[in-house]
Protein backbone atom coordinates (compact mmCIF):
# COMPACT_ATOMS: atom_id res chain seq x y z
CA UNK A 1 0.00 0.00 0.00
CA UNK A 2 1.34 4.05 -0.75
CA UNK A 3 1.35 6.35 1.07
CA UNK A 4 0.83 8.59 -2.00
CA UNK A 5 -2.67 9.84 -1.99
CA UNK A 6 -4.99 8.44 -5.02
CA UNK A 7 -6.93 10.67 -7.40
CA UNK A 8 -10.21 9.05 -6.10
CA UNK A 9 -9.14 9.57 -2.66
CA UNK A 10 -12.32 11.72 -0.66
CA UNK A 11 -11.53 13.32 2.44
CA UNK A 12 -13.97 12.48 5.69
CA UNK A 13 -15.82 15.77 4.80
CA UNK A 14 -16.72 14.14 1.57
CA UNK A 15 -17.72 10.89 3.15
CA UNK A 16 -19.73 12.37 5.75
CA UNK A 17 -21.70 14.05 3.39
CA UNK A 18 -23.46 10.49 3.00
CA UNK A 19 -26.36 9.70 4.86
CA UNK A 20 -26.08 5.76 5.09
CA UNK A 21 -29.54 4.32 6.37
CA UNK A 22 -30.91 0.64 6.92
CA UNK A 23 -34.13 0.21 4.69
CA UNK A 24 -36.65 -2.91 4.74
CA UNK A 25 -37.96 -4.17 1.58
CA UNK A 26 -41.94 -3.96 1.24
CA UNK A 27 -42.56 -4.41 -2.00
CA UNK A 28 -40.78 -5.47 -4.71
CA UNK A 29 -41.57 -5.89 -8.37
CA UNK A 30 -39.42 -6.13 -11.90
CA UNK A 31 -38.88 -2.84 -13.67
CA UNK A 32 -41.53 -2.23 -16.66
CA UNK A 33 -38.78 -0.99 -18.93
CA UNK A 34 -35.37 -2.72 -17.94
CA UNK A 35 -34.23 -6.28 -18.01
CA UNK A 36 -31.45 -5.93 -15.07
CA UNK A 37 -33.78 -3.28 -12.66
CA UNK A 38 -36.00 -4.05 -9.85
CA UNK A 39 -38.24 -1.45 -8.42
CA UNK A 40 -38.20 -2.01 -4.37
CA UNK A 41 -40.41 0.28 -2.23
CA UNK A 42 -38.09 0.52 1.25
CA UNK A 43 -39.46 1.79 4.73
CA UNK A 44 -37.08 3.84 6.35
CA UNK A 45 -39.05 4.47 9.58
CA UNK A 46 -40.32 7.48 8.45
CA UNK A 47 -40.61 7.22 5.24
CA UNK A 48 -40.80 4.97 2.19
CA UNK A 49 -38.59 5.47 -0.58
CA UNK A 50 -39.13 3.80 -4.25
CA UNK A 51 -35.29 3.01 -5.31
CA UNK A 52 -34.41 1.43 -8.50
CA UNK A 53 -31.56 -1.55 -8.37
CA UNK A 54 -29.85 -3.53 -10.78
CA UNK A 55 -30.85 -7.19 -9.05
CA UNK A 56 -32.39 -8.98 -11.24
CA UNK A 57 -30.53 -12.44 -11.86
CA UNK A 58 -29.02 -11.85 -8.89
CA UNK A 59 -32.45 -11.86 -6.76
CA UNK A 60 -36.37 -12.60 -7.08
CA UNK A 61 -38.42 -9.94 -6.08
CA UNK A 62 -39.70 -12.51 -3.60
CA UNK A 63 -36.11 -12.85 -2.13
CA UNK A 64 -35.80 -9.18 -0.81
CA UNK A 65 -39.37 -8.60 0.37
CA UNK A 66 -38.78 -8.18 4.11
CA UNK A 67 -34.83 -7.82 3.73
CA UNK A 68 -32.91 -5.15 5.34
CA UNK A 69 -30.91 -3.25 3.10
CA UNK A 70 -28.58 -0.14 3.47
CA UNK A 71 -28.96 2.64 1.36
CA UNK A 72 -26.99 5.94 0.56
CA UNK A 73 -30.62 7.78 1.56
CA UNK A 74 -29.34 11.76 0.71
CA UNK A 75 -28.73 11.05 -3.15
CA UNK A 76 -30.46 13.18 -5.64
CA UNK A 77 -33.39 11.18 -7.27
CA UNK A 78 -32.89 10.09 -10.52
CA UNK A 79 -34.89 8.18 -13.27
CA UNK A 80 -34.06 5.17 -14.46
CA UNK A 81 -35.92 3.96 -17.66
CA UNK A 82 -38.85 6.12 -16.91
CA UNK A 83 -39.24 4.77 -13.18
CA UNK A 84 -38.22 7.61 -10.36
CA UNK A 85 -35.36 5.55 -8.11
CA UNK A 86 -34.80 8.23 -4.61
CA UNK A 87 -31.97 6.63 -3.57
CA UNK A 88 -29.32 3.43 -3.83
CA UNK A 89 -28.83 0.57 -2.07
CA UNK A 90 -25.11 -0.99 -1.58
CA UNK A 91 -23.74 -3.92 -2.87
CA UNK A 92 -20.76 -5.93 -3.32
CA UNK A 93 -20.10 -7.35 -6.31
CA UNK A 94 -17.37 -9.13 -8.67
CA UNK A 95 -15.77 -7.84 -10.78
CA UNK A 96 -17.60 -9.26 -13.66
CA UNK A 97 -20.84 -8.82 -11.93
CA UNK A 98 -21.32 -13.01 -11.71
CA UNK A 99 -21.92 -12.28 -8.15
CA UNK A 100 -24.06 -9.28 -6.78
CA UNK A 101 -24.61 -9.23 -2.93
CA UNK A 102 -26.39 -6.62 -1.08
CA UNK A 103 -25.46 -4.78 1.86
CA UNK A 104 -27.10 -6.02 4.80
CA UNK A 105 -27.38 -5.60 8.62
CA UNK A 106 -25.96 -8.74 10.63
CA UNK A 107 -28.85 -8.42 12.96
CA UNK A 108 -32.29 -7.05 12.66
CA UNK A 109 -32.05 -2.98 13.41
CA UNK A 110 -34.98 -1.17 12.66
CA UNK A 111 -35.86 0.78 9.64
CA UNK A 112 -34.26 4.00 9.67
CA UNK A 113 -31.32 3.49 11.34
CA UNK A 114 -28.04 5.37 10.89
CA UNK A 115 -25.37 3.08 9.19
CA UNK A 116 -21.97 5.03 10.29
Amino acid sequence: MSDTPQDDTISFDDFAKLRLRVGRVVEANDHPNADKLIVLKVDLGDEQRQICAGLKGHYTPEQLIGKRLVLVANLAPRMMRGVESQGMLLAASTPDHAQVIVVSPESDIAPGSRVT
